[in-house]
This record gives structure tokens, C-alpha cells and sequence, in this order.
């Protein structure tokens, strides 16, 4: 179906600030989805009483969470900011109920029970989730110059909050990444050879250098096998890995790992954090590993070291028996 006029000034709007594309899905789907359901014939008719609305029938008729209802208001403030221009005031819309949930943290055993059933190169993904605590698209969007393998060190790039930050390289990893490596540059030379051998580069970086984006190292390390169309420029090239696939063969290997834990790939994370605190790193080295912007953010880690319930013996465990 043929995109709305409206829908694709929306798109514009979005790439001439540069935000990433799957922030630009998730705003382009909350707009339409606020058109929709308000019944929105016109730009016009959009306003706060509307939003309001919208927002109140978000928690109250669909209890999305708290996290979906900001998501939501972030892609119509948007909206009605930088496509609309207009202010917006005197929004009271019924807020979804704030909960706080306690990460789930598995142990060292648990880990190696999923990664045994783990094959490449999804192994060496999560490997890097539990050793490195990056996030999933963090992984996807590892580049060959961002394994520094002399100072065994990971950079990453545009993070959460387009910030760039500095991990440590899991030596478990060390092979397989060098044999990553070796690997993308066989497949980089045939795209070359064939025409092709551009990669995607962020802000206007391959308009500054030109060369740049047909250079090894900006290749990403876990490369697609085939080459696709870019959804933003149409132009082919090789993308890195799509993260279903990953979703789904980690979902596979738990299930046959038998464990019966809620488990995906920002599991790992929350285990490096917690992990990392259990053999005594301080809070600040890990906020900074974990490129948290506040430490109070790396502080519900604290609420899940050790035994359950905050460390707290059972007075039930003390009773010696008969």
C-alpha cells in the first residue's frame, strides 16, 4: 500500500534529524495508530484533547505498560513538535500504573546450559551479551573497527542515546571474532567484485568520505549472508544480521536447555551487570560499562546479588529439624 503524503513528510522529518531507522518504525506506527483510532480525516484536526485521549485509552482500555504509553507520547510529541509545530499544553492524560520489575539474572550454570545448544555465530553474540553486557542491536551493529583485539576491547558506537562508550572483549570470544573477521573479508572482496561493497554509515559520513564506506573496517562483523535493499536509501547492499534470527535461535536454545526463566538476550546483560557486582567491581565501573546515563538506573542490579530476596536467609533455613 502507497504511503500517505502526510506520513512521508513524517519519514522526512524523522531522517533530516537522523534518528535511527527502528526509532523511525516505532514513531511512524504510533502516529498511525493515533490517526486511526481518534478518527483523524485532517492535520488540523490534531490537538492535545486528542492526544489526551489517545493516551488515556492506551491505559485504560488497551493497559499497555508504562514504558509502551511514554513510547507512544514520544513519537506524538514528535509529531505535533518538528511535523506539526504546534505546542502542546495541558496534557492530563491518565498516566499507565508505574511497576517496577527485578531483572532476571541467571547463574554461570544456567548460562552455559543455553549456550551449549547456542550454534555460530549466535554463540559468540550472546557470549558478548553475558561478557561485554552490550545490548542486542549493540551486537548487530559491531563493525570490524570496533574490536580493538591488541587491548582486548570493544567500542561501541551510537548507543543508547546516540552515545559511544568502551567495554571489555571477552577472551572467550577472541577465535571466533578473528575468524569473523577473516570471513567478512572474503565476503567483501566478492561484493567488491561484483559492484557492490558500500555499507551503511552513519550521519553524512560517507558523503565526507567516500571511500570510507567500501573500506573493511567499516564492515559489520556479523554480516548478512545475502545481500538486501536498504529500506532507507533503496540502494543494495550487505546489511548485518537481522535480529529475529538471533531471537529465535536463542528461544531454541532454551528451550532445550530445559530452563524455565523468561530469557532473552537483555538477560545476559542484566547477568554481566549483576555478575560483575557479585565478584566486587564498584557501581560506577559498571554503570560506565554498562553506559547507564544515571547510576541510579545500575542500581536495581544491587537488588538481585546473591541469594533471592535481597540476600535475605530464610528464617525457615535455620531450623535445624528433628
Amino acid at each position: 500500500m502507497a504511503e500517505s503524503p502526510f506520513m512521508r513528510r513524517v519519514r522526512d522529518c524523522l531522517r533530516l534529524r537522523q534518528m535511527a531507522y527502528a526509532t523511525e518504525k516505532s514513531y511512524c506506527h504510533w502516529i498511525r495508530f493515533f490517526i486511526r483510532q481518534q478518527r483523524i480525516r485532517n492535520p488540523d484536526e490534531m490537538n492535545a484533547e486528542k492526544l489526551t485521549a489517545f493516551l488515556t485509552y492506551l491505559a485504560v482500555q488497551r493497559h499497555v505498560s508504562p514504558n509502551t504509553q511514554n513510547q507512544a507520547f514520544n513519537a506524538l510529541l514528535f509529531l505535533f513538535r518538528h511535523v506539526l509545530q504546534r505546542p502542546l499544553d495541558n496534557i492530563q492524560a491518565t498516566r499507565a500504573k508505574e511497576r517496577r520489575y527485578v531483572p532476571v539474572v541467571l547463574t554461570t550454570n544456567e548460562v552455559e546450559r543455553v549456550l551449549e545448544h547456542l550454534p555460530q555465530p549466535y554463540l559468540t553474540m550472546i557470549q558478548i551479551a553475558w561478557g561485554a553486557g552490550l545490548r542486542k542491536t549493540e551486537i548487530l551493529r559491531l563493525r570490524v573497527k570496533d574490536i580493538d583485539f591488541e587491548r582486548k576491547e570493544l567500542t561501541v558506537r551510537q548507543g543508547k542515546g546516540g552515545k559511544d562508550r568502551r567495554t571489555v572483549l571477552p577472551l572467550c570470544t577472541l577465535g571466533a571474532l578473528q575468524g569473523f573477521v577473516t570471513r567478512i573479508e572474503r565476503l567483501h572482496t566478492l561484493d567488491i567484485a561484483e559492484g557492490f561493497g558500500a555499507v551503511e554509515m552513519p550521519y553524512a559520513l560517507a558523503r565526507k568520505y567516500p571511500g570510507e564506506s567500501r573500506s573493511l573496517k567499516w564492515q559489520f562483523v556479523f554480516a548478512a549472508p545475502q545481500r538486501g535493499t536498504d529500506p532507507v536509501s533503496g540502494e543494495i547492499r550487505r546489511h548485518h544480521l537481522h535480529p529475529s534470527t538471533l531471537e529465535k535461535a536463542l528461544r531454541f536454545a532454551v528451550h532445550k536447555s530445559g530452563l524455565t526463566k523468561r530469557i532473552t538476550c537483555h538477560t545476559f546483560r542484566h547477568t554481566f551487570a549483576t555478575q560483575l557486582l557479585e565478584t566486587g567491581y564498584d557501581i560506577r565501573t559498571v554503570q560506565e560499562l554498562l553506559g547507564h546515563n544515571d547510576v541510579a538506573t545500575t542500581q536495581i542490579y544491587t537488588h538481585v546479588l546473591n541469594r533471592g530476596g535481597q540476600g535475605v536467609i530464610s528464617p525457615a533455613d535455620r531450623f535445624k529439624g528433628p
